[in-house]
């Protein structure tokens, strides 16, 4: 398996559909970040450290998900870029895209008000 973060996010979208709350993914510093900037979000409700895995508890509304959708866009075969004018809202501003920035990895609203643009990592809505 060489893309991790795909792994969480696929990991993360078969629970959702076997409405489960909890869910196992490879403990990686990318990984930590990507899911921290969702907990910023509240788009889980939060994450716990294992040895070598990380325990993700997924947020819910009633018996719906907070979040269904994951898209990876950037991928290892081609990495796409984003300047700050080129982030746009997703989903009109129901969803939000991951970025890594030169300060870490930061919501596109957030990089978008810091005036810093890089490598979209996914569109989570």
């Amino acid at each position: 398996m060489n893309d991790l973060i795909a792994d969480l996010l696929a990991r993360m979208q078969n629970s959702i559909m076997r409405k489960e709350r909890v869910v196992n993914v490879i403990n990686t510093k990318m990984n930590k970040e990507l899911l921290r900037v969702l907990k910023e979000e509240e788009m889980i409700k939060g994450f716990e450290e294992k040895e070598k895995n990380i325990e993700v508890e997924l947020a819910y509304d009633g018996n719906e998900p907070v979040i269904a959708h994951f898209t990876r866009v950037s991928k290892l075969g081609q990495r796409i870029y984003v300047s700050k004018k080129e982030i746009t809202p997703v989903m009109n501003g129901r969803g939000i895209a991951i970025i890594s920035t030169p300060s870490g990895l930061m919501s596109g609203a957030m990089a978008k008000s810091k005036g810093l643009g890089g490598e979209l990592i996914c569109k989570i809505w």
